[in-house]
């Protein structure tokens, strides 16, 4: 049942007569349902259209921790599903090496968790953090907190927040979003015995982030990186264009046609042999693991990721140390509070002195290596203002700077058309969330009205339109039909559900002055 800060905003806003936005509200609250997975629907939860599953045995496999005995889940879901549904089920304990996985499964969560939609029927890291939003204002305290309880138990099994619960994602992570979610539920249950037993999860996922090879001695600053130098399977198996060709083939075909005019490229392209090289898988891991996939922000494909400290990963490790601080003082632990501040201060003090362009009026990416920014102009410029590092007279830069992103539908992720499904003429949920509030946090109320309505308007007509909400727009034309535009990296779909858009709906029409609300209705 949706709560307070959802459905009753609405309807107060509209005077119930607003059939559009009960629409899209309704939408939105069976959403949550149909998203919903749970060990008692294991077979459902397992569907995996990205990846082949298991050949020859006939079942759907299901993974354990290494440290977990699998004969009690085994035995719960004997009890809890149907003979036939369980005789399809193969639950299995993870290899000691999960390198040695060679049969891919779902991995094991023990709360019922929010899926994003369509082709990602799984739990992903940074995903949960807006779904988590979402349910917080559609009061959906116990499915937030059981996927709060998840990403716990992955940092505790499986070593770090997952990309998702697939095994073909144990190797990397995603944005870090973790202390975020933790505390949005904090907020609501109070419940300091939970949160203090939430730290040791905390500080080993933090370490995750700040040792090597994601950290990088050269600044003290992080970067994505798996470590691994091997094909992502989802993109082996994955969608196919009309030609039949994967989006490493498309990849390879780029390079091949543009070796001779950069040389450089020779890096990600063995000519002699016709294929991707093991640096480009690296870096094809790490961007993949920033969530970002793809643009044209690191290069073509991003893969020179490697070599650069990201603006948004380290905004999102400042408010990471930030927040144990928060968490240390509402523990009464006050030198503990004091030691995370002042690593928080370095971070910030880094960051600007690093990323921050004055003549630019924007913070860039900064290659360590070469020692220089990025110069591409990205949404992730608003990461500083979301997370309270910029000062007034940064932040009213970056403002000025809204142009360049400023569309008919929100905010577009950069200014660069490249044919990558993060780049412009596209805008995605949580990024408008991100700036928004960033805008927000220093004052620029009137931006952030605006570009909220704009958003809410684009996804409210294309919802009367197709009766769907989606991944992802183009915000040039304030439209989900992406037909006209050449989408030739990321994928093609534009998966319904979806998780991260729903949540923004609610996030953002919760924010608005009630006299825009109402205006939302009679456009």
């Amino acid at each position: 049942m949706i709560g307070v800060a959802g459905v009753s905003a609405m309807s107060l806003a509209s005077g119930g007569d607003c059939k559009i936005m009960n629409r899209i509200h309704s939408y939105i609250q069976q959403d949550w349902s149909k998203l919903r997975r749970t060990n008692r629907n294991a077979i459902q939860s397992a569907a995996d259209t990205k990846v082949p599953g298991p050949r020859g045995i006939g079942k759907t496999l299901l993974y354990v921790p290494r440290d977990m005995d699998p004969a009690p889940l085994r035995r719960q879901l004997k009890q809890s599903l149907k003979r036939a549904e369980y005789a399809r089920l193969d639950v299995r304990q993870l290899p000691e090496d999960s390198q040695s996985i060679e049969q891919e499964g779902l991995l094991y969560l023990p709360h019922p968790y929010v899926v994003p939609g369509g082709r990602f029927n799984e739990m992903y890291g940074w995903d949960s953090y807006f779904i988590v939003l979402g349910l917080a204002r559609a009061g959906e305290w116990s499915l937030a907190k059981g996927m709060a309880d998840n990403l716990i138990f992955e940092v505790e099994h499986y070593g770090k927040v997952l990309n998702a619960n697939r095994t073909y994602y144990l190797k990397r992570s995603q944005p870090p979003f973790l202390t975020e979610t933790i505390l949005e539920v904090f907020r609501h249950t109070g419940d300091v015995a939970w949160l203090r037993a939430s730290v040791p999860a905390i500080e080993k996922y933090y370490g995750y982030w700040t040792t090597e090879p994601r950290l990088t001695p050269q600044t003290g600053l992080s970067r994505y990186d798996s470590s691994l130098a091997t094909p992502a399977p989802e993109v082996v198996y994955g969608e196919r264009d009309a030609k039949g060709r994967n989006e490493y083939d498309r990849i390879a075909e780029y390079y091949r046609a543009h070796l001779a005019e950069d040389p450089s490229l020779s890096r990600y392209y063995d000519a002699e042999h016709d294929q991707l090289t093991p640096l480009f898988y690296r870096g094809d891991r790490a961007m993949r693991e920033s969530g970002f996939d793809t643009s044209g922000r690191f290069g073509p494909f991003s893969a020179d990721i490697i070599d650069y400290n990201p603006v948004d990963l380290n905004c999102l490790l400042y408010r990471m140390e930030m927040d144990i601080a928060a968490i240390a003082t509402i523990l009464n632990q006050p030198r503990e509070a004091l030691a995370w501040r002042e690593r928080a201060e370095h971070r910030a003090a880094a960051i600007n002195q690093l990323m921050w362009n004055e003549t630019a009026g924007l913070y860039f990416d900064y290659n360590f290596k070469e020692k220089r920014q990025s110069g591409y102009r990205y949404i992730t410029t608003f990461y500083p203002l979301w997370a309270g590092i910029a000062s007034a007279e940064q932040a009213a830069r970056v403002e000025a700077n809204l142009p360049v992103f400023e569309k008919k539908g929100g905010l577009a992720t950069s200014d660069q058309v490249t044919g990558d499904q993060w780049d412009a003429p596209f805008g995605w949920a949580p990024m408008q969330i991100i700036a928004i509030e960033g805008l927000r946090r220093y004052g620029y109320a009137g931006d952030a009205n605006r570009i909220s309505e704009e958003f809410l308007s684009m996804v409210l007509h294309d919802f009367a339109e197709h009766g769907t909400i989606v991944e992802k727009y183009d915000v040039v034309a304030a439209k989900s039909d992406l037909a006209s535009q050449e989408l030739k990296f990321g994928y093609e779909t534009d998966e319904v559900g979806f998780g991260w858009t729903n949540a923004a709906f609610l996030v953002l029409y919760d924010q608005l002055p009630e006299a825009d609300q109402k205006r939302l209705c009679q456009e």
